[in-house]
């Protein structure tokens, strides 16, 4: 029988429609175009973008040439732009703002890969110290409130390059989503004097049974309200509030984590189409009890439709216990180009 599940988070219901159930194996990602030819993300062709905001680069070499490791630039066609006031203005009921705000590339490697998996762990540890960099620095201006870091992989899942990067959108306002996310746990702090994050964290590990990998300082888990297919929540067990308070030894752990949770994914799913998105606390706070900093990942292996759109629902075909005990017996000891071959 098919089972109605909320998320204490987000207040959200969840249909887990386990009659409707599918195989792991039955999902395929939709084909791909064949891509190939010039790439304006490679090593070698920096006059191509926008000129470089930071980089961590090999000593000596000068910024917008060769010799970087991971770079970032601005978006070519921005959401929203840096320059001038936000201007908050209304007619009526309706309320409007200019579209001011950061909307900047995070060219993840120099070498053309596809994936984030196909980096070494320290590699990836340079991505998310750039995240933390890039919000550390766009908080310290007043007119911006909230910096979304996202991936996107796979034209399903909004990308239009397939040179592996990640984005990062600054606004003056707090979106929508992250406010009843912090809504729904100031409440359960002012009701229970905890964090509901750090609850959450407990009780996936007491049962096991979303459990997808465990470190010392972070968990993976598959949502007990999972809205898709193999959703993962990856939360730290330390409560913080904020994604650039991230320390050293934290970064790397969330490293091997992150990428072992998306080999995992790549290996057992046949390299599927997804996005994950950092939700952090809006640069005007300091540090909070009440919320925590995750990591959501979201293949994309099914479509949102006529219900979803019109309730508010989800309808996730496979359970996130049958999922997350799939994907902890996936063994990634191959490395990602293995995998592929």
């Amino acid at each position: 029988m098919s089972e109605l599940r909320k998320d204490p988070v987000s207040g959200r219901w969840v249909i887990i429609a386990t009659e409707r159930a599918i195989r792991p194996t039955d999902f395929r990602p939709e084909p791909q175009p064949v891509r190939g030819g010039f790439c304006p993300f490679c090593e070698g062709n920096e006059e191509k973008t926008p000129p470089e905001i930071m980089a961590y680069r090999e000593r000596g070499t000068q910024p917008n040439t060769k010799g970087w490791r991971v770079r970032v630039v601005s978006n070519k066609f921005p959401a929203l732009r840096i320059e001038g006031n936000i201007n908050k203005r209304g007619e009526g009921v309706y309320d409007s703002m200019n579209g001011i705000g950061a909307h900047e590339i995070i060219i993840e490697s120099p070498k053309h890969v596809v994936s984030l998996t196909e980096l070494e762990d320290k590699h990836v540890e340079e991505v998310l110290w750039t995240y933390r960099d890039r919000l550390v620095d766009l908080k310290k201006d007043k007119r911006f409130n909230y910096g979304l870091l996202f991936k996107n992989v796979g034209a399903p899942a909004g990308a239009s390059l397939e040179h592996s990067h990640s984005q990062l959108i600054v606004t003056p306002i707090v979106p929508i989503s992250v406010m009843h996310e912090m809504s729904a746990c100031e409440e359960f702090y002012k009701y229970r004097g905890r964090c509901l994050f750090c609850d959450i964290v407990q009780q996936e590990l007491s049962s096991g049974l979303r459990i997808v990998l465990e470190e010392d300082t972070f968990v993976a888990f598959a949502p007990y309200a999972s809205r898709f297919p193999f959703e993962i929540c990856v939360v730290s067990k330390t409560h913080s509030s904020h994604y650039e308070n991230l320390q050293k030894l934290e970064a790397e752990e969330l490293a091997i984590m992150l990428r072992s949770v998306l080999l995992k994914l790549e290996a057992s799913l046949e390299f599927p189409p997804y996005n994950y998105i950092i939700h952090t606390t809006p640069f005007s706070l300091g540090e909070i009890e009440h919320y925590h900093w995750h990591i959501e990942i979201i293949p994309r292996l099914t479509k949102v439709a006529g219900f979803e759109w019109g309730s508010g629902f989800y309808i996730n075909t496979v359970s996130p216990e049958n999922a997350a005990e799939f994907l902890r017996n996936v063994s990634i000891e191959k490395k990602s180009e293995a995998i592929r071959s």
